[in-house]
């Protein structure tokens, strides 16, 4: 099936799409290790899922949504604590082959998710001509959560994993000149509802994986207005940790590791909300 015309790196599945019961199976099984433990281990960590959370759960077509869809289902067989799941795909102006490719997994993958239309990719193509993905992407996020909060939630999940968060660090690093990376739970500064990320431990070859060996042809890139502009900071930054990771199998839980563990006694200055904090504000240096 052709997906459309992108930039984006192409998965291609390694077998025939799977029977259903064989890969909710798979997640259980043969890669517990690898999707299920780390999804569990960020929502106990993190305190991701509380009772009588009523949970939105967004779904964009990609492996990392689709996956994020099929663990909340069988965590909510498996779990003893009282929440519920909304499925949510907004339709932000795909091409009719991918809204038909989305459907299609949805349907296969029996996840009762709820599509709705926006027309953000012609917005955003409009306002922002040469860089729309900022623009797209902050677009996209108000409409999740306008539509998560019209649906009584009180939070919103998304598929980010923890290649993205690695990447997100380097690149603020890199690129913006300051130190942080994305949140596994943040509230919105607009609506009354918080986002959270429950695949913030898994990696991304894993879930690969899961998608290539149970037969999963997700959406590779659904963009009509930025697909011959795809981000090259980010494809740069992930080509050098896969470098990286040649040297060091462990570099992107190193990474991941430090913004656990920055040492303020060791930075030259900290921004806390609105204030801003130097390591001189310890001395009482006097130049002439």
């Amino acid at each position: 099936m052709s997906l459309g015309q992108t930039n984006c790196p192409l998965i291609l599945p390694n077998v025939h799409l799977q029977p259903l019961e064989l890969i909710e199976k798979s997640i259980q099984k043969k890669y517990r290790e690898f999707l299920w433990s780390p999804f569990i281990k960020a929502l106990k960590d993190f305190n991701l899922v509380s009772e009588n959370d009523k949970i939105a759960v967004a779904i964009s077509g990609g492996k990392d949504s689709l996956l994020l869809a099929k663990l909340f289902q069988e965590l909510k067989r498996a779990s003893k604590t009282n929440f519920e799941l909304k499925f949510i795909a907004m339709n932000p102006g795909f091409n009719q082959r991918n809204l038909d490719n989305l459907k299609f997994n949805l349907e296969h993958l029996d996840i009762p998710c709820e599509i709705y239309d926006d027309n953000i990719f012609e917005v955003a193509g409009k306002i922002a001509k040469d860089y729309p993905c900022y623009m797209c992407a902050k677009m996209r996020r108000g409409s999740l959560y306008s539509k998560a909060t019209e649906l009584g939630c009180n939070k919103l999940a998304l598929g980010h994993h923890l290649d993205d968060v690695v990447e997100t660090t380097l690149m603020s690093m890199f690129y913006m000149g300051k130190f942080e990376t994305m949140l596994p739970k943040l509230k919105s500064d607009n609506f009354d509802i918080e986002l959270i990320r429950p695949l913030f431990y898994v990696e991304e070859k894993n879930i690969i994986k899961f998608a290539k060996n149970n037969g999963i042809q997700a959406m590779n890139c659904g963009c009509t207005v930025a697909a011959e502009k795809t981000s090259s900071k980010r494809r740069e930054t992930k080509e050098l940790i896969d470098q990286l990771s040649k040297l060091n199998p462990n570099i992107k839980k190193k990474i991941l590791s430090s913004t656990f563990n920055v040492n303020v006694e060791k930075i030259l200055g900290f921004k806390y909300k609105k204030d801003y904090f130097s390591y001189l504000d310890d001395y009482n240096f006097t130049i002439k």
